[in-house]
């Protein structure tokens, strides 16, 4: 193979789909038609079956049939996968579930209706994302999709039918599947199959041909779906030619090529362009090439603006290239977007000068399979000549400074003559011309060149100080000093406007993966208004703000200033359009508005201050600026469904808290009260009691009651201290005796157990609020009561060490539950499962928080044989000494 039939690497790059050090990708099937009823599910299971008699592992994620008999009739043979079921208003209602689909071992999955949206509590949103995560699986999937389901083309489908369709696929799921089937069917013949009740029910047939299925809708979303494949179709032969190495056009789908150099002029091409391509129906380019001898000159740069101006105006892609020849810069460019027809002007048609060959004249011999079309424009400006790179002023300036270069080396040349030949001394000369043509252009080189071989006759050569020759041979060294001097000159200057090219299309590069690079990690609103403050603004020289719809989707500026006018905001949110200054929409206004238009939905719109801004005045920089709109989009559609994506995990552990809630409150409240009622009823009976009988029965009511009681207190408590936080009222106590008050109030649930204290006289006070300790330690003893047998023993103990005073309560029961230790202390987590223990498991959450609050900890831990201790440890302090004064009062 040689190297010209090699393919171009950077090409190969761009088509290259998997890395073969990544786990496989399960490839996607889908099956398209222009809507309902043309047979995508049929053909989709008759695939199926195929696939399945080649030894394919194949199963149904989930088809919708629609009650067709023939569709019906083909899952059979097939396995299903059982779908997950969700209670919604009081029935059970069924959806894909992923997770099943996931686990099941299939190779190939056949999951319907791809743009459906889920169930509310699904993992994901859409359908579509499920697809991806099997794919990313490496399970591969069939689906169906209709034509106005892909988001490009949904607002062109609602102009068409009179109905906004909701459910979307974005368009890069289309054109990332691995094989798209048409499911083709003439209008005439869907509306039999439709009469015929093969799509609806009878019921719903007359109805779908008053709206939907009416034959102009059916023929025009059939050509929507027919171009949307064809354009598909053309981006797969040109991955074949890449990957190939085909250089020849394959003119599978029109495309033209409108090509216009920095004239303004150029713009009756442009309309030419549309006007032809309005014809064909078919997509066009305009194409600049940006030579070195156009680059940097601000008339060819400002013509340049109003041409990308005018052609994306007119619905064309702008493309902007450089290149040294034009015609193998426009010829690459056309086989690469597999152009067929090229379109030049008069002025682009004939080369200035006579004796090279024009334009077109290579064009056509270079690659004879694309058409070429010369249109003639009336009126138009000459090409800018090559030697006009700078305004008046800086080529002056410019011709100043070489020709004092000139004469410094003229200087230096004089002082080194003795000790040098002449021939180098012309050397010397021909440096000098070289580093003038780097740094002051083409235009300076030349004047150089003249100047250095006039300073070279005058003093060097002999009769020196004239311009006299007396040796004929000199006189053709200065011809070939002076071509010599104006070939490295134009060398020089060729290679500088290319080092600057190179040089603006790094930084734009550069500028777009930092701010790629900020907006990725950005999660919040104020992250992207931080990108934008220290990233765009310093990049572009300008002031730029955002503005954003709030919840109730009205736009507001994220920085107030005198230039956002939001009256032209919301124009350009609700079009989708730029607008204001330097456009032809709204262009009263004193900035540039530019929509934010994400993959699924306008996210916002940028405000560019863009007066005197020097970036905005290339097509190159508003072509950096709208790159990056695109990634600001990007970002605020991430940071939108961040939001959704925690709002929906809030909620989820909200009402999994509350479905906690209900259901140990359910049983853990109604159990005391049944209790209660239960005596209640018993007291009620006229005899058979005694009195020793009805005083236990009083007893037993009080100790449920305060049971309910207790706990009613710790879910109001726990629900205020969450709300409002902990309020202390810190006094200074003996631990004694807040143990005490605290046994006192448990003495009857304790009984039967032994209880020992062991509290030192001369223990110090600490500084608590008594109140809530107090429901520490009863709810402490409280579960010791709860889940230790009658003959345990339970011990209290206090002691002070350092700057802490402990409080240990432990008991010789059945110790703690299997599983960490911290978890009892969660809120309604209990110890035991068993409905025989009263309790919604909330005495050791409220525990932590009082404990919390007061700057300890209190931890579990079991004790040895067996048993449990609960440590207290709270900051400790001395207690101020009090005067004999306040003693005596």
């Amino acid at each position: 193979m040689s190297l010209e039939d090699r393919p171009d690497p950077d090409e190969l790059l761009q088509v290259v789909g998997e890395d073969p050090h990544q786990p496989r990708r399960g490839q996607l099937k889908i099956f398209f038609g222009a809507c309902a009823g043309v047979g995508k599910t049929y053909a989709m299971l008759r695939a199926a079956h195929q696939r399945q008699a080649e030894g394919v592992a194949v199963a149904i994620g989930l088809v919708e049939t629609h009650g067709r008999q023939e569709t019906q009739a083909l899952t059979q043979g097939l396995p299903v996968l059982a779908r997950r079921e969700y209670q919604r208003q009081g029935r059970v209602v069924t959806e894909f579930d992923l997770d099943a689909a996931l686990a099941s071992g299939y190779q190939l999955l056949l999951v319907d209706e791809l743009a459906h949206s889920n169930l509310e509590g699904s993992r994901h949103t859409k359908r579509w994302q499920d697809v991806e995560e099997l794919l990313d699986a490496g399970i591969d999937v069939y689906t169906a999709l209709n034509v106005q389901h892909l988001d490009s083309l949904n607002e062109v489908v609602g102009g068409i039918v009179g109905v906004r369709v909701r459910e979307t696929v974005p368009d890069r799921i289309f054109d990332r599947a691995a094989d798209v089937l048409l499911v083709d069917l003439p209008p005439d013949d869907l509306l039999a199959r439709l009469n015929a009740g093969k799509v609806y029910l009878a019921d719903s047939v007359a109805q779908a041909r008053q709206n939907f299925f009416r034959r102009g809708n059916l023929i025009a979303l059939r050509e929507l779906a027919l171009r949307r494949v064809a354009d598909r179709v053309n981006a797969d032969v040109h991955v074949y030619r890449i990957s190939h190495a085909i250089r020849t056009v394959w003119p599978t789908r029109e495309l033209l090529m409108v090509c216009v150099n920095a004239d303004s002029a150029q713009e009756a091409l442009i309309r030419e362009g549309a006007r032809l391509a309005q014809q064909l129906q078919t997509p066009w380019i305009v194409l600049h090439v940006d030579t070195p001898q156009e680059s940097g000159q601000i008339k060819a740069q400002e013509a340049l603006v109003r041409l990308a101006a005018s052609a994306q105006h007119a619905g064309a892609e702008f493309a902007n290239l450089a290149g040294q020849d034009v015609a193998h810069t426009i010829l690459a460019y056309a086989r690469q977007r597999n152009a067929t027809k090229l379109i030049l002007g008069n002025s682009s048609a004939h080369s200035v000068l006579p004796w090279r060959t024009s334009l077109s004249e290579r064009l056509a011999r270079s690659n004879p399979e694309i058409g070429l079309l010369l249109v003639r424009i009336e009126g138009g400006q000459r090409p800018i000549r090559p030697l006009e790179l700078e305004p008046a002023m800086a080529q002056g300036k410019a011709l100043s400074i070489a020709s004092v270069v000139c004469v410094i080396t003229a200087i230096l040349a004089k002082q080194l003559l003795p000790f040098f030949e002449l021939s180098n001394v012309i050397m010397l000369f021909l440096i000098t011309v070289v580093f003038i043509a780097l740094r002051l252009g083409r235009l300076a080189g030349v004047w150089a060149s003249l100047l250095s071989v006039a300073f070279f006759d005058f003093f060097f050569v002999e009769p020196r100080y004239s311009f006299s020759v007396t040796d004929t041979q000199y006189v053709f060294t200065f011809g070939v000093m002076l071509g010599v001097a104006l070939i490295i000159g134009q060398l020089a200057a060729k290679l500088q406007a290319e080092a600057r090219a190179a040089r603006d299309g790094e930084r734009r590069a550069a500028a777009l993966t930092r701010v790629s690079r900020d907006l990725a990690g950005a999660l919040a609103l104020e992250q992207v208004l931080a990108v934008c403050r220290d990233t765009l603004e310093p990049l572009f020289e300008m002031q730029v703000v955002l503005v954003v719809p709030d919840q109730q989707n009205q736009l507001v500026a994220t920085r107030h200033t005198e230039f956002v006018e939001l009256s032209v905001a919301q124009w350009v949110f609700e079009h989708m359009e730029p607008a204001g200054n330097g456009t032809e929409t709204l262009s009263g206004a004193s900035a540039l508005y530019l929509p934010l238009k994400g993959p699924m939905a306008p996210r916002g719109v940028l405000v560019v201050q863009s007066g005197g801004a020097a970036s905005l005045g290339t097509p190159d920089g508003r072509r950096l600026l709208d790159a990056c709109c695109f990634t600001l989009a990007q970002a605020l559609e991430r940071i939108h469904y961040v939001e959704i994506a925690q709002d929906t995990v809030l909620r989820m552990e909200g009402e999994k808290m509350r479905n906690t809630l209900l259901s140990a409150v359910s049983h853990d409240l109604r159990t005391p009260l049944t209790v209660i009622r239960g005596l209640a009823e018993t007291l009620e009976q006229p005899k058979g009691l005694s009195e020793t009988e009805r005083c236990d029965i009083a007893r037993s009511i009080r100790i449920e009651s305060d049971e309910l009681r207790r706990q009613v207190s710790n879910l109001l408590d726990l629900a205020r201290m969450q709300s409002e936080g902990v309020k202390l009222h810190k006094e200074w106590h003996a631990l004694g005796e807040i143990v005490g008050i605290a046994l006192g109030r448990c003495a009857a649930a304790l009984q039967p157990r032994k209880v020992l204290t062991e509290f030192a006289a001369d223990l110090p006070l600490v500084e608590v609020d008594g109140v809530l300790l107090e429901r520490v330690v009863t709810n402490l003893l409280d579960n010791a009561a709860k889940y230790t047998p009658k003959n345990s023993t339970i011990s209290l103990r206090g002691q002070c060490s350092g700057q802490s005073m402990y409080l240990l309560i432990s008991d010789d029961g059945p110790g703690l539950p299997p599983g960490d230790p911290e978890r009892l202390f969660d809120t309604f987590t209990r110890g035991q499962k068993e409905s025989s223990v009263a309790g919604v498991g909330l005495g050791l959450g409220l525990c932590r928080t009082i404990i919390a609050a007061h700057g300890g900890t209190i931890s579990a831990k079991p004790r040895l044989p067996h048993g449990v201790i609960f440590e207290i440890r709270l900051p400790w302090q001395a207690a101020p000494r009090m005067d004999s004064d306040e003693l005596l009062t």
